[in-house]
């Protein structure tokens, strides 16, 4: 089974940048599209981004939308999120997983441990 090993995460000042990635394991990422969803503390996750296996199309959540970027490289079974202008708000754990089709995105895989992204005023 696919694992998921997500990282880049830290703390950064609002209006700063990381970019997060996850790696996965085994042979059909490719097949996979990708997705990065957050979870704040006392809140529920949520969707940040996704991916189609192609790369050719991709959907990022309204609130960061124009900060966020979405990419994958699957020669390396990598999917990326590029944060710009971060924000307090952005402050979570970011998680990436996938699914078997785009449209609807449903992560099936279990959920690794996330990188931790704090945002300071």
């Amino acid at each position: 089974q696919v694992q998921l090993v997500e990282s880049g995460g830290g703390l950064v000042q609002a209006g700063g940048s990381l970019r997060l990635s996850c790696v996965a394991s085994g042979r059909a990422f490719s097949n996979y599209a990708m997705g990065w969803f957050r979870q704040a503390p006392g809140k529920e996750r949520e969707f940040v981004a996704s991916i189609n296996s192609r790369a050719d199309i991709n959907d990022i959540n309204n609130a960061v939308v124009g900060r966020f970027t979405i990419s994958r490289d699957n020669a390396k079974n990598t999917v990326y999120l590029q944060m710009d202008s971060l924000k307090p708000e952005d402050t979570a754990v970011y998680y990436c997983n996938a699914a078997r089709i785009y449209d609807p995105f449903e992560p099936f895989l279990p959920w690794g441990q996330g990188t931790q992204v704090t945002v300071s005023s």
